[in-house]
């Protein structure tokens, strides 16, 4: 019966969250981001502390419920190791193996330590919801986007318009690679070896594990019924039950309850604990890597290419802009403050209706790759939209209400009037102008009778609806400069409309 209670909320959960990352649609409320707000590593981010204080508790009560039920990576893995059953001739069998536990908080302790250093980058790659959230942006959105396409394609000859076409083109190669390369990995080992990835690498999973060890209730071995056939330790997918001793390691077990469904002499219970927990000597190893402390910090330089004097001759004049500060979301604060919550779920990424999220190469260095940054190639960032805020788990864009999105500088217009087709070509334009909310771009007078552009940084939000418009090419006349820190734009007024009175028909 607990196996079969596990498996009907993991698979509701799992179906949901996945879902929620899938869905370019709309069909779920935005309100089913708190999915992601019940994870571990955005909790911590987010200093969630009722969030934080409900995991650590479940995990003091029942051990790593969590892992089994709540992370949409562990579910995954069950996923898959499921599968693994059904392929071959031979019946999948597990086997107990020690732990690794010298490895498991080297990773911890690496991971804590860059963390505090300023690199983030590794507390990304590992976070199991954060990995996770990378597999399906990456690697299963952009099939299901094809999935979409061909059935409107199919739908379409018979005059259905159910099905629209979308996008599906890949967000980044970089983050592509990144998610194939996680997603192969984690496959592998789960399809070869179950929880591997769990109770080897994942730092939620060592620092649960630890917790569990003292939880109440555990699955415990009866000496006396059992009569030590190693049934349970072929079934378990953690490795973590030496039948020939008749023990359970507790900071691997995830509380599948697979071997509680097996044990013909129902020799395994899952039970509170009569007996006081015995402290187990430190690890010498342990020992003198926490005295070691190595730490561990990457900066990388930021990659940015130098156009080059001839060509901008070649070019007819014209200049090549580069940005010396990439542009964070809305809410995030600064740059320093959205590089140290981000773990680069890209939660964010899936929902922005604008699409105008990516995932960032080397905009903010080694350390930030994969972090989401504003990009202006395919859209702007709608001026009345708070979705990335709103569905953020970590806390790295704080929610805004649209009257303070309105007035949240996350960047600023730069024009280049040599690149403007007004300077170049002598013709009217001012779309950049039209495209700007809040009028910091205006148009003056010109020579000929044209007019130009003339900006105010002051009102700015550096929503990019200038940037995106732009007709001039092969360089853009506006850029958005990104803000290193998130300022207050000053209040602007919106134009006067004119009020036309009409004589008859209006004809």
């Amino acid at each position: 019966m607990l196996r079969k209670i596990r498996i009907g909320i993991s698979v509701a959960l799992f179906t949901l969250i996945t879902f929620y990352f899938l869905d370019f649609a709309g069909i779920l409320p935005n309100s089913f981001h708190r999915l992601a707000h019940i994870q571990f590593i955005p909790a911590l981010l987010s200093f969630s502390i009722g969030v934080l204080i409900f995991l650590i508790v479940l995990t003091l009560l029942f051990g790593r419920i969590y892992c089994s039920t709540i992370c949409p990576m562990g579910i995954f893995q069950d996923v898959v190791a499921r599968g693994s059953k059904f392929v071959g001739k031979k019946k999948k069998r597990y086997s107990y193996s020690p732990a690794k536990n010298i490895l498991r908080w080297i990773v911890v302790g690496i991971t804590a330590i860059s963390f505090f250093c300023g690199f983030t980058a590794i507390l990304g790659l590992l976070d199991p919801y954060s990995a996770y959230g990378r597999i399906v942006v990456n690697v299963f959105k952009p099939v299901y986007m094809l999935g979409n396409n061909l059935l409107e394609s199919v739908f379409s000859q018979f005059k259905n318009y159910t099905f629209y076409q979308v996008d599906a083109s890949v967000l980044s190669v970089a983050s592509l690679v990144i998610a194939l390369l996680t997603f192969i990995i984690i496959l592998f080992l789960a399809w070869k070896h179950g929880r591997t990835w769990c109770n080897t690498i994942c730092p939620v999973g060592t620092v649960l594990g630890f917790l569990s060890r003292f939880s109440l209730f555990k699955v415990r071995i009866d000496q006396n019924k059992c009569n030590g056939c190693g049934l349970c330790a072929t079934k378990c997918k953690a490795a973590c039950i030496d039948s020939k001793n008749h023990a359970v390691d507790y900071s691997r077990c995830v509380d599948c309850f697979d071997c509680l469904e097996v044990c013909n002499k129902h020799a395994l219970v899952y039970a509170p604990s009569s007996e006081s927990i015995k402290k187990e000597s430190a690890d010498s190893s342990k020992r003198r890597f926490l005295m070691a402390g190595a730490i561990t910090a990457a900066t990388a330089p930021k990659v940015l290419a130098q156009v080059k004097e001839t060509a901008a001759t070649l070019l007819g004049g014209q200049k090549a802009y580069q940005k010396k500060n990439p542009i964070t979301p809305p809410g995030s604060v600064s740059r320093e403050y959205f590089q140290n919550h981000c773990t680069s779920c890209h939660l964010c990424v899936s929902k922005c209706p604008s699409h105008v999220l990516k995932p960032a190469f080397t905009e903010y260095g080694l350390g930030g790759i994969m972090q989401p940054t504003v990009n202006f190639e395919k859209g702007f960032c709608n001026f009345d939209c708070t979705v990335c805020g709103d569905v953020c788990p970590n806390g790295a864009i704080k929610p805004l209400t649209v009257e303070e999105k309105h007035l949240t500088q996350m960047g600023y217009v730069v024009f280049i009037e040599e690149n403007c087709i007004v300077y170049t070509d002598g013709t009217s334009c001012g779309a950049c102008s039209e495209h700007c909310p809040t009028q910091a771009i205006a148009m003056v007078p010109y020579k000929g009778g044209l007019t130009i552009p003339h900006v105010n940084t002051d009102i700015c939000v550096g929503c990019g609806g200038c940037e995106y418009v732009c007709p001039s090419r092969p360089f853009r006349a506006v850029y958005i400069e990104g803000n290193p820190i998130q300022k207050a734009a000053k209040p602007f007024k919106e134009a006067e409309k004119e009020e036309v009175e009409i004589d008859g028909f209006g004809f």
